[in-house]
């Protein structure tokens, strides 16, 4: 059997980084990591082939050479997604599909022949019995969550890794808390499960001899769900590893990261410097409104100022459009992001993923406006609100406006590298990083209209904080990309 591993085309969105990665001539930020870890779980005497349309195109050769095809996606891959189909379709192949997307809407991909959805490793060996036997389903689910124990190390040969600005690996699946409108524990169940330090390691090491050498990303929803295997195990071995790779990490975590010090000096020893953080909004409200516990009774500006200042750089998702939301919103959002220096701040209008409590909620209530984009930062919601459409898509239209406006933009950069201490590892500086220097040079400090804005803060990085020239200079061009999202989306 040939399988053709095909994962479709991300829009230009906040997260695809598109307008970033021109400097440094990548493709995309990270490989398709499940489709990676399926084709590891696909009989050895199968010939496999990966198509990441990120990065490549599919070619009739492609086609042709197919027996079948393996088709994985996030919601916001719907489009590229249905394309990809109907040319797996013309071509007479059989389509089998899983992942986010078809988990959610199925029902809506009927040219599709089978659909292994849920977690790979409960439904996948029971499609590929049924094939075996000749007899495969149409669809094949699981309400039941595996141990990670077996999952295998992804078949990173399959990959072109000069591609891709990142790696990822995975160490858990699942969250302890239960936000309303958070489709993770839908997905995965609320206990963290995890994969063993020895796993871990085994995965990195796979990668290291694989040639990667850049950052990797722990794709963990909340990598931080059980700390105590953490500091005992996983991180102590991260340590160890580190001690001849010296790679960066970055992840995702709760807020509660800011009460333990102890957790975060070892993440910074082995070697992460940047979190994602789900701060969603100031207001105590609509906090309580979202189930949001552990968000709650903080100084959150002041939590984001600890963890900067445990030398992980805090990267922030934001919401408006809770119920409890007011038209002053807007401006405290405007005023928390400025205060806090999360320069990363993706903000989104509330939307309800199927399957959580908040789209059970407002279905009841004849709140559903349809199926949701996938996109954080298009200004759309599958929602009706409280407050007015109108007035809310022009106060978010306002947020984003003003904070990817170069002079606020470059502001929080430095308020953010005041607080930040320097990060434990950093890359080796080499001409891909000088190159990507030079085109900084020219298309924002010279043809930029950020350029006064470019210029003031790599001569205040020289004198005030040197170490950290590299990433104020990566943080700039993150801002050309933020902005050009911005004229795509925001009216």
């Amino acid at each position: 059997m040939k399988a053709l591993l095909l994962y479709p085309k991300f829009p230009d969105t906040f997260w695809s980084f598109k307008h970033a990665l021109k400097f440094i001539r990548r493709r995309a930020v990270l490989p398709p990591l499940g489709l990676l870890t399926v084709a590891a779980m696909l009989p050895r005497a199968w010939s496999k082939r990966l198509v990441d349309a990120n990065v490549q195109e599919l070619t009739a050769a492609d086609l042709a050479w197919a027996d079948c095809v393996l088709i994985s996606a996030m919601v916001v891959q719907r489009d590229s997604a249905r394309e990809l189909i109907d040319r797996c379709k013309a071509a007479g192949l059989r389509v089998i599909a899983g992942g986010p997307l078809f988990t959610a809407e199925h029902e809506a991909f009927g040219q599709v022949d089978h659909f292994v959805l849920n977690e790979a490793e409960l439904t996948l060996p029971q499609f590929l019995a049924d094939l075996a036997a000749g007899r495969p389903a149409r669809l094949y689910t699981s309400d039941e969550y595996p141990s990670l124990e077996r999952t295998p190390v992804p078949a990173w040969g399959l990959l072109d890794m000069r591609r891709y600005a990142s790696m990822a690996i995975q160490f858990s699946r699942g969250c302890p808390y239960n936000c309303e409108f958070c489709n993770v524990t839908t997905l995965f169940g609320h206990r963290p499960r995890i994969k063993s330090a020895p796993q871990i390691v085994a995965e990195l090491d796979s990668m290291y001899a694989s040639g990667w050498r850049g950052k990797v990303f722990f794709v963990d929803d909340n990598f931080i769900g059980n700390k105590r295997y953490l500091k005992d195990e996983l991180l102590p071995a991260l340590i160890d590893w580190q001690q001849a790779k010296r790679v960066p990490f970055y992840t995702e975590v709760s807020v509660n990261l800011a009460d333990d010090a102890e957790l975060m000096q070892l993440m910074v020893k082995a070697g992460f410097d940047t979190v994602f953080v789900g701060i969603e909004t100031p207001d105590e409200q609509s906090l309580a409104e979202a189930n949001k516990k552990q968000n709650r009774g903080r100084d959150l500006v002041e939590v984001v100022k600890v963890i900067q200042r445990h030398g992980l750089q805090v990267q922030g998702g934001f919401i408006v459009g809770f119920d409890s939301d007011t038209p002053s919103i807007f401006q405290r959002q405007i005023d928390f992001i400025q205060r806090s220096g999360i320069v990363t701040a993706m903000v989104g209008l509330l939307q309800a993923p199927p399957g959580t409590p908040l789209y059970e909620r407002l279905g009841r209530e004849g709140r559903l406006l349809g199926r949701m984009s996938g996109d954080n930062v298009d200004g759309s919601t599958n929602i009706i609100p409280n407050m007015s459409l109108d007035a809310l898509r022009e106060g978010y239209s306002r947020i984003m406006r003003h904070i990817y406006a170069p002079g606020p933009y470059y502001q929080r950069v430095r308020t953010f590298l005041r607080e930040y201490r320097t990060p434990e590892f950093t890359l080796p500086f080499t001409r891909e990083h000088a190159l990507a220097f030079v085109r900084s040079i020219v298309r924002l400090g010279i043809f930029g209209r950020e350029r006064f804005h470019y210029w003031r803060l790599l001569g205040w990085t020289l004198c005030s904080r040197p170490r950290l020239f590299p990433l104020a200079v990566t943080l700039a061009i993150y801002g050309h990309h933020f902005r050009r999202v911005c004229e795509l989306h925001i009216r």
